[in-house]
Formats: C-alpha cells, sequence, structure tokens
C-alpha cells in the first residue's frame, strides 16, 4: 500500500459527539501546530442542538498557506460510532484512520488501502478516572497526545498551552498533562512515530509570507466587534442569533475595557437586547439618526425581520451598520452551516426600488477594517450599509496579521451642518442636492435653537423634507437616490485582481477568469492554482463591494469565459452582476456550492474542468453540485 506522505502539509478531521467537550481538545491540537510556526487552518462543524450528534473539526496544515479548504481528508480521528463508517469511507487511499479500539472495528469497514490505528481510549480514561465527566472529557485530550506522537508535535508547546489555559487551576493543569502523556505513549509503544505525514517546526518549506510576518488566530465576529470599537460605535441593538450573536457579545466586551469614562466610570455605551431583529433595527436607526454610530449584526431571518427598517433608513436616509453572518437557509434552514445565500436579500433589503451598499470581507483583518468603514461609509452617503460575512469567517479562527490602527484616523460625518453651518446657508431643505452627487446635508438633533429641524418621514416628501404625495416630487427624490448610489461607487473597496499563472501550453484559447468574493476567496486562488499546471491560464478578480466597481464590467467583457464561484444555490452573485451590469447569462457561468460546509479548492478546480471540456467558446451550463 502507498501511503500519503507530506511535511506541513495534509489535511486531518476529526469526528466526534456533539457536547463531549471535543471542539476545547481538537482546538488545542490547531492551536499546537500554529505555536509551532506552521500554517494552519481549523473548521468547526457542529449542528444546532446542544449534544448528542456528529461533529466535526478539520484542519487544513498547509505550508504554501492556503487558509480555504482543500478538499478530502488525509487523516481521519473517529471517536463518534454514528459516523464511522461515512468517516472512514472518506479517507483518502494511502492515508490514515484512527479510532477508538476499545470496541473491535467492524469487518464491513475494514479498508486494505489505508492505514489503521487503534488506541483504546474509553478503555484506557476507565481504568485511569473514576468520574465519568472526566472520562469523557480527557479521552479527547488522550487523543490529541497520541496525535502529538503520530505528526511529531512538540509536547512542550502542548504543555504551555494547557499552562495557558488553566492558568492558576493546578489539578486542571495536572491531569490534562497526564492524559496526554497517556496518548503520547501508547501511540509511541503501539506505532511507527512518526507518520509518513508529519510536522516540522518553522522554517520546513513553509511560505515565505508566512515566516516574514507575524500572524495570529482569530475569528471575524470578534474582528467585527474591534472594528465597531474602533470605528467610534457607541450603540449596539440587536436579538440573539446563530451565527452573529458573538460579533455583539465580543463588542460587550471590549467597550467594557474602553468604553468607560477615565474620570467618572460610567460607561459611555448602550448595549439592548432587543425582542426581536425588527425592534433592533429600530433602535440602530434611533440612535444613528440622534447622531450615534449604531449597529446591529444578525444572520438571514434576522435580515428578512430588518428589511422594513432598512427600507426606512433607505428612504429617510439614515446612517445605519448591519453585519450579516450569513448561514443556511431559507427559514431556519441550517443555523450552524455557512453559506453565502443573502446576497440578493441583502442588496435590495426592502419593499419598492431599494439599493443597500454591501461590503465583502474574505479575512478577519477585513473584518475589522470594513466594519470601521463601514460606519465612515453609511455617514457619508446617509445609508445603511450591510457588512456581508458568514459563519466560517466569522466563527472559525483564521491565521490573520495583527489588526493595526491609525491612530490619527478622524472619523468621517459626511455632510453634518453645524450650527455655524447652517448660519451661514441661505437655503437649506434636507433632501435639497447641492454638490450634485445625490448626498444632501443633513443635520443633528439640537444643533441649532431654531434652524435645521426637519420631519424624518419614511413617507414621500419633496426636498425640504415637507410631506408630498406630488408623482414629480417621488420622482425626483427616488432619482437622486439612485445618484447617490452612483457616487458610492467611487467611495466603496474596489475590487482586487490577479493575473493568470504563466502557462507553458495552454490547453484553450479562450480567456479565462474567474469572480469571487469573501470566504470564497481562498479555495479560488488554491483552485486557480491546481488549474495552472493542466493548461488553463484563469485572470482573477476578487470582489469587495456593492455597487460594483466600472471595473467589474471590463474585466467581464475582457474574457471570453468567466465563472462566478459563490456559496448557494441560485448564483446570486451572478444574477446581482447580470441584474446591474447587464450582461448576458451566457457571459457568466456559475461554480456553486451549497451544502452547508465551506466550498473547497477541488470543488471549484473539477466544476471548472467540467465546463472546459467544450473546445468552443459556447458557454456550457455546469451540472450543479453539493460537494
Amino acid at each position: 500500500m502507498k501511503q500519503i506522505k507530506g511535511i506541513n502539509d495534509f489535511v486531518v478531521k476529526f469526528a466526534n459527539v456533539n457536547g463531549t467537550g471535543s471542539a476545547s481538545a481538537n482546538h488545542l491540537f490547531a492551536k499546537a501546530i500554529f505555536r509551532m510556526g506552521i500554517p494552519v487552518s481549523p473548521r468547526n462543524i457542529f449542528p444546532s442542538n446542544i449534544q448528542g450528534l456528529p461533529t466535526w473539526y478539520e484542519v487544513r496544515v498547509s505550508k504554501k498557506g492556503y487558509l480555504g479548504r482543500r478538499g478530502g481528508v488525509d487523516m481521519m480521528v473517529c471517536v463518534n460510532p454514528q459516523s464511522m463508517e461515512k468517516d472512514i469511507a472518506s479517507v483518502e487511499p494511502g492515508g490514515y484512520f484512527l479510532y477508538d479500539s476499545t470496541k473491535p472495528l467492524a469487518n464491513h469497514m475494514k479498508r486494505d488501502d489505508i492505514t489503521i490505528l487503534g488506541v483504546p481510549l474509553t478503555e484506557m480514561c476507565m481504568r485511569e478516572y473514576t468520574v465519568p465527566r472526566l472520562q469523557q472529557l480527557l479521552k479527547n485530550v488522550v487523543y490529541v497526545g497520541a496525535m502529538a506522537a503520530l505528526l511529531d508535535i512538540d509536547f512542550r508547546v502542548l504543555k504551555d498551552l494547557l499552562n495557558d489555559q488553566f492558568k492558576g487551576k493546578e489539578k486542571l493543569i495536572s491531569s490534562n498533562v497526564h492524559a496526554l502523556e497517556m496518548g503520547y505513549q501508547f501511540a509511541k509503544e503501539n506505532f511507527q512515530c512518526p507518520l509518513p505525514i508529519r510536522l516540522e517546526r518553522k522554517g520546513g518549506n513553509v511560505a515565505p509570507h508566512i515566516l516574514e510576518k507575524p500572524h495570529i488566530l482569530m475569528n471575524g465576529n470578534t474582528a467585527a466587534a474591534l472594528g465597531a470599537i474602533y470605528g467610534g460605535a457607541t450603540v449596539a441593538a440587536w436579538y440573539p442569533i446563530t451565527p452573529s450573536t458573538s460579533v455583539v457579545d465580543a463588542f460587550a466586551k471590549y467597550a467594557e475595557r474602553m468604553r468607560i469614562d477615565a474620570g467618572s466610570g460610567k460607561k459611555n455605551f448602550a448595549i439592548v437586547q432587543a425582542e426581536d431583529e425588527l425592534a433592533a433595527m429600530g433602535m440602530v436607526v434611533g440612535a444613528s439618526w440622534n447622531g450615534a454610530r449604531a449597529f446591529t449584526a444578525t444572520s438571514g431571518p434576522g435580515l428578512s425581520l430588518m428589511s422594513e427598517f432598512l427600507g426606512l433608513a433607505y428612504f429617510a436616509e439614515v446612517p445605519v451598520v448591519l453585519i450579516d453572518v450569513q448561514r443556511s437557509g431559507p427559514s431556519t434552514g441550517m443555523p450552524t452551516r455557512s453559506q453565502q445565500s443573502d446576497i440578493l436579500a441583502a442588496a435590495y433589503a426592502s419593499h419598492g426600488d431599494t439599493k443597500q451598499v454591501l461590503l465583502f470581507p474574505a479575512t478577519p483583518r477585513e473584518c475589522f477594517d470594513m466594519t470601521v468603514q463601514a460606519f465612515d461609509l453609511a455617514e457619508r452617503l446617509q445609508t445603511p450599509v450591510i457588512m456581508m460575512t458568514d459563519l466560517d469567517l466569522g466563527m472559525n479562527d483564521w491565521m490573520s496579521p495583527p489588526l493595526e490602527w491609525d491612530d490619527n484616523y478622524e472619523m468621517d460625518r459626511g455632510k453634518v451642518l453645524d450650527a455655524e453651518g447652517l448660519d451661514s446657508v441661505e437655503k437649506w431643505g434636507r433632501y435639497l442636492d447641492v454638490d450634485g452627487d445625490g448626498i444632501c446635508y443633513r443635520t443633528l438633533p439640537g444643533t441649532h435653537p431654531d434652524k435645521g429641524a426637519y420631519f424624518t418621514r419614511g413617507s414621500s416628501k419633496n426636498e425640504m423634507a415637507v410631506y408630498s404625495e406630488s408623482g414629480e416630487d417621488y420622482v425626483q427624490n427616488v432619482d437622486r437616490l439612485l445618484r447617490k448610489f452612483e457616487t458610492a461607487k467611487s467611495y466603496v473597496p474596489k475590487p482586487k485582481t490577479h493575473p493568470p499563472i504563466k502557462v507553458k501550453k495552454p490547453k484553450t484559447d479562450l480567456k479565462l477568469g474567474a469572480l469571487f468574493f469573501g470566504t470564497s476567496a481562498s479555495p479560488a486562488y488554491e483552485a486557480v492554482e491546481m488549474l495552472a499546471p493542466e493548461g488553463y491560464p484563469i485572470d482573477t478578480m476578487r470582489i469587495r463591494a456593492f455597487p460594483f466597481h466600472e471595473s467589474l464590467d471590463r474585466f467581464i467583457h475582457d474574457h471570453d469565459m468567466v465563472f462566478v464561484i459563490e456559496q448557494n444555490r441560485d448564483g446570486q452573485m451572478r444574477q446581482l452582476i447580470m441584474n446591474e451590469c447587464e450582461i448576458a447569462p451566457d457571459r457568466l457561468t456559475s461554480v456553486l456550492n451549497y451544502s452547508g460546509t465551506p466550498i473547497t479548492a477541488r470543488t471549484i478546480a473539477h466544476q471548472i474542468r467540467q465546463a472546459l471540456k467544450t473546445k468552443s467558446a459556447e458557454i456550457v451550463p455546469l451540472k450543479r453540485e453539493t460537494a
């Protein structure tokens, strides 16, 4: 049997039962690899119930620094009998399968093309510990110890991590270290260690960009919360919903440290848990209208409920920031699975003719930067700005350069007239477009004793904010809003492009391009690198905002075949591009994944290969897959 070999380049997947404490042990494994200076990308794939159902934790080790999912499993660690048959079948030929051998492996599950490693985890823990809960929890730590021996993880790093985690709790440290040692010794005595797949400390063929810069592990929800803090937010109103709740949880934690008045000790922030998402958005609209920087965070079902107030904010032109951490839908869908399926709902949120500004971060660093930018854009444009993250980016840890902050940053409040400004203008109307860019001048309550007051309404009005049902006034108003949306194109983040990898002998004369956004970016870049040696050079463009920059239209027209890579069933970004840029459907080919697990580089490469089987420039519709 030919075994898979590799240094700092493989995929390990843990199969556990939800609610058994496995996530912390699996995270210990991933952090140890990271502490060794090796690029790692962990993903927790968990059910929405509290306990009892299968859960998986996938760890991508990539010396090249790929942060997206590759696809496939080189080593499976299975301690869940419910999913064992499926788990062992998912291991790549030549791979490795470690399981709890307290009970023997059923004959029908055995494979002769993989290496099977049995560790009697339950037996060892029942012999060593008398408390049932400890037996369950430390079983997870025992297999981490075995993996340390099998993959050559520095044992000192694991001990240091436990010391950090349980600082001041010596009994917990000693019991966890003992469990690690049990697993480590068992593997050393019973298997050839290390395996042909193994780890090598910093310097073992690791990508230069990883070695040259310091990195941290953090998730996008925490980064977005920090962005709200640094961006000047003082009000958060929200209703808890997976997977966005931790945005406001993190904001509250950091606000307790950074939003306290030094002199009085009073809090300079307000966090309100509303009765539902609709009320939460109403509170944010009210706080923003009053001059505060306010935001909320939600997911798909909440976005649906918030649409009514998003329409009010759009039409009344009130700055609002919404962080949408997308999950699988429709309805309740799969609450703990990731998708990019709120694109159309967010872009056209509310009834009537509305167009909302969207931002698409791809990394925790961009979650931080774009949240700050969202507040500036919302006030500059006087409109809602929705940041579109997802569960994969929001709740999973990603390797990221440390967040950076410019202490000279000043908030952009946009066209806000103070008392002196009101005195200096001859004529002021709340919806009067003086500069021709669609953005009017506004005032904040209490700015002037007798000037600058107006009635904010969601109904139609004229330029002076006076109620009007005149068709002429309505058309003038909504046309100006469209003009403002055009102005927004010059303010939102521009797309990022990369030329194709040079190919000696191209297999096609077609000029190929790929569009993607958010968490589809990392596996998309890797897929492009996979396809280049096969003879397929592909230009790439990462979309970072809506409204679309004019360069997107040029990119599409400069290529014969453009793939749109996204994680939803209906190709929502493709539809949005077709609608907004007036692109014919046959110019854009969908590459889709909507299984709820993050898209993989292999899935992308496979679908592109399938589409390129034709030798003509005619686009072949893709067979949609749910891999």
